[in-house]
């Protein structure tokens, strides 16, 4: 894995797009994500964050927070457990690494998917690669970047499911109410966890941003959002899918609710 930082190799794509055994997964996210590389160009850094008192004004919060991150997560569940003891100092530490941004709720989501038994500075290096560079402007005060992305994944729809993109169009359905979560959180709200996983793999192995839903063969690989326009395809791309979807309400409790089937790991990685 040590060489594939930049870009990876054919072998290590087609194994990330198989899916990462579960024992290496953890350590072959830090090689792809370069977590490990500002690690170790940053020794002792997160010891340093680590042992700073924080803003009590983010400590605050985190600390109502912690529970409801990952309630069915058996490694977050036990209130003062150490995994949200754990959690705890990596979100401290980032609002410390970060004050501009302060805390926010939807990134600490991707802690979930980063196994913390790797050890804290694992995940804090992972975390600051994520926001900086796999999902900058996501956070934002403005969401810039999540709106533009949302710009471009209508334009897309309308060449993979002109069904979907015509209904919404219709019904005045502008992509940033549906796709902010699942793009802020990278599905780990949405899907099961096994298919979040296999998501990240290809996540992490890619260089440009959200690349694990922004690849088709005939576009270019910055381009696109493969994931989300499998759910929308399957959820709106044809006449009897919006037999059920007559308004805008009825259309946005379909895409808060989507069918088990299209989440399921063995279908969402073969459509993708």
């Amino acid at each position: 894995w040590g060489g594939c930082v930049a870009p990876p190799t054919p072998q290590i794509r087609l194994r990330c797009q198989k899916g990462i055994p579960p024992s290496l997964r953890g350590r072959a996210w830090q090689y792809l994500s370069g977590s490990k590389v500002k690690l170790e160009q940053n020794i002792g850094k997160f010891d340093e964050l680590d042992l700073l008192p924080g803003d009590p004004k983010w400590l605050d919060v985190i600390e109502r927070d912690l529970h409801r991150q990952f309630p069915f997560h058996e490694m977050f569940v036990s209130r003062g457990g150490h995994g949200q003891q754990d959690l705890f100092r990596v979100l401290k530490a980032y609002t410390l690494y970060r004050p501009e941004e302060g805390y926010w709720d939807v990134p600490w989501r991707h802690l979930g998917a980063h196994p913390l038994s790797l050890g804290l500075q694992q995940a804090f290096w992972c975390l600051v690669q994520i926001c900086e560079k796999y999902l900058p402007g996501y956070y934002s005060e403005k969401l810039e970047a999540i709106q533009l992305d949302g710009q471009i994944l209508f334009s897309l729809l309308h060449k993979v499911s002109p069904v979907a993109y015509k209904h919404l169009s219709k019904q005045k359905i502008d992509p940033i109410l549906y796709m902010t979560e699942w793009f802020m959180c990278a599905f780990s709200r949405t899907l099961p966890w096994s298919s979040v996983l296999r998501v990240w793999d290809m996540f992490f192995c890619e260089a440009s941003p959200c690349a694990a839903w922004r690849s088709l063969p005939h576009l270019s690989p910055c381009r696109d959002f493969r994931v989300v326009l499998v759910l929308l395809k399957h959820t709106l791309g044809s006449s009897d899918k919006l037999k059920s979807c007559q308004g805008q309400y009825e259309t946005m409790e379909r895409l808060r609710a989507l069918s088990p089937k299209i989440m399921q790991e063995t279908f969402l990685v073969q459509e993708v």
